[in-house]
C-alpha cells in the first residue's frame, strides 16, 4: 500500500508561534485511523507540546521533513524554507492582498507549492471549518477584564500565557470582583462566543441591549450586540441583514449610545472597512462618552476602533489612548486616557487548549478529504495554488501577485 508522508513542520518565522496543527495525542490519533500516513514531527525547541511528548506516543521526531509529501504548520513559512513541489498546510495571509506578504505568493508560485490555506477551508455555505476564532474571543475577553481590574486596582489576574490550559484560566476568572459596570460585546460569530464563555465563567450576568441602555443595575452585567443593535439605514426602514452585508455603506452606527452607558468595550465583531465605525474621535471626546476600557479583539488597526492605533504585543499587552492628541501613550497614564488591549495574536497566550481545538476540527473536517477524497470540495475551495498557477478560486489574486 502507498504510505503517504505528513510532516509537522517547526515555525519558522520570528518570534516562534507555539501552536501546532495536532497535538501528540492527535498525531497518535492520526496514525491509528489513517493506516496509510506515516505521520512525522520536526524537532522545534519552541512549540507548546514538546518533542518528548510526540516521541512518548510513538511519533518520530526528525530534523528533516524533506521527504514528506504534506507539509502542515500554523504561521507563513519563511521564503527561504520554503521547499519546492510539496503541499504546504498553512496561514499564509495572501488572500486578503496582504502587501507584506506578496513576496511569499510569488516565491511559492515559482517553486510550483500546493497551497491551501487554512482561511480557505470552507463549506459550500462560506463557512470556514477550522479557526482560532473562539480562543481570540475567550483570551480577548479575559485580558479585557484583567486590563479593567489593572487599572483600577480593583484585582489581580495572572495572564492567560502563564496558565496551563484553559481550565486553569477558567479557575483564575474566580478571581474577578467587578463593581456594577456595564460591558458592551460586539459580535456573534467565533470570537463573540468565545468572549462570551469568559464572561458567563466570571459570573458576569448577561442582558438585553434594552435593558442595557434603560436600566440600572447594582451587579456587573454585559450586553452582546448583533449590527442590527447599533446601526440603522440612512434613508430609514427596518434593518435588513443581507443588505447590511452587501452594502454596509447605506448605514449609519448608532454605537455611541452604548457607548455613553458602559465602561468597558470587548470588540469581536468583523468590520467591513466600507461600513460605518463604531465611534469616531469626537464621539471619545464628548463628556456623555463613558467608556475607558476598551479590549479590541479583532484588531483593527486605525478600523472602527479609534483608540487602535497599533497592534499590541503579548508581553506589552496595554497602552493608553488620548483622544485629545489622537496619540498612544504608556498604560494607565491618566484618568482622562482611554486604556486599550490589541494584542493581534491571542490564541498563542493559550497553545495548548487552542492546538487542540484546531487539531480536533482538521482531524473531524479536513484530514479525510487531504488524505482520501475530496469528495465534497473542501480541499479545491481551500486550494490558493498549484502546479506554480493560482487556482480558480483565487485567481482575483493575479494582479496582487504580478505587483499591482
Amino acid at each position: 500500500m502507498y504510505t503517504l508522508k505528513l510532516g509537522l513542520i517547526r515555525e519558522g518565522k520570528v518570534p516562534p508561534d507555539k501552536r501546532v496543527p495536532f497535538s501528540p495525542a492527535q498525531a497518535e490519533e492520526i496514525k491509528q485511523r489513517f493506516p496509510n500516513v506515516n505521520l512525522v514531527c520536526q524537532k522545534s525547541p519552541s512549540r507548546c507540546f514538546s518533542d518528548e511528548e510526540y516521541q512518548a506516543l510513538g511519533i518520530d521526531v526528525v530534523k528533516d521533513v524533506g521527504d514528506c509529501d504534506i507539509l502542515m504548520g500554523i504561521k507563513e513559512v519563511p521564503i527561504d524554507q520554503l521547499i519546492p513541489d510539496k503541499t504546504y498546510l498553512f496561514f499564509s495571509h495572501t488572500i486578503k492582498k496582504q502587501p507584506y506578504n506578496r513576496k511569499l505568493l510569488q516565491t511559492i508560485l515559482e517553486k510550483k507549492i500546493r497551497l491551501i490555506d487554512y482561511e480557505g477551508l470552507k463549506d459550500t455555505q462560506g463557512n470556514r471549518l477550522v479557526a482560532f476564532g473562539r480562543y481570540a474571543g475567550i483570551v480577548g475577553a479575559y485580558n479585557g477584564l484583567l486590563t479593567y481590574g489593572k487599572r483600577y486596582k480593583l484585582f489581580s489576574l495572572r495572564r492567560a500565557f502563564d496558565c496551563f490550559d484553559i481550565n486553569d484560566l477558567k479557575l483564575e476568572l474566580r478571581k474577578v470582583n467587578l463593581p456594577a459596570i456595564k460591558i458592551i460585546l460586539t459580535g456573534a460569530g467565533r470570537v463573540g462566543k468565545g468572549a462570551m464563555e469568559t464572561l458567563d465563567t466570571a459570573g458576569i450576568r448577561k442582558v438585553s441591549a434594552i435593558d442595557f441602555l434603560n436600566r440600572t443595575y447594582n451587579e456587573p452585567v454585559y450586553t452582546q450586540l448583533s449590527s442590527a443593535d447599533y446601526h440603522e439605514r440612512k434613508n430609514g426602514g427596518h434593518f435588513n441583514r443581507e443588505e447590511f452585508h452587501k452594502n454596509p455603506e447605506m448605514y449609519t452606527s448608532l454605537f455611541t449610545r452604548y457607548a455613553q452607558v458602559g465602561q468597558l468595550l470587548l470588540g469581536g465583531a468583523y468590520w467591513n472597512p466600507a461600513a460605518p465605525v463604531l465611534f469616531t474621535r469626537e464621539d471619545m471626546l464628548a463628556p456623555e462618552f463613558k467608556l475607558k476600557v476598551i479590549a479590541d479583539i479583532t484588531c483593527d488597526i486605525n478600523g472602527s476602533i479609534p483608540s487602535t492605533k497599533r497592534a499590541s504585543t503579548i508581553p506589552d499587552p496595554f497602552y493608553d489612548y488620548d483622544p485629545m492628541t489622537d496619540s498612544v501613550l504608556p498604560p494607565f497614564s491618566h484618568e482622562n486616557h482611554i486604556t486599550t488591549m490589541a494584542v493581534d495574536n491571542l490564541p498563542c497566550e493559550l497553545p495548548r487548549s487552542a492546538s487542540d481545538e484546531f487539531g480536533r476540527d482538521l482531524i473531524d473536517r479536513i484530514l479525510r478529504p487531504l488524505l482520501i477524497k475530496d469528495t465534497g470540495g473542501v480541499i479545491r475551495r481551500g486550494t490558493v495554488c498549484a502546479d506554480g498557477k493560482l487556482t480558480k478560486e483565487f485567481k482575483y489574486l493575479q494582479d496582487y501577485v504580478n505587483g499591482k
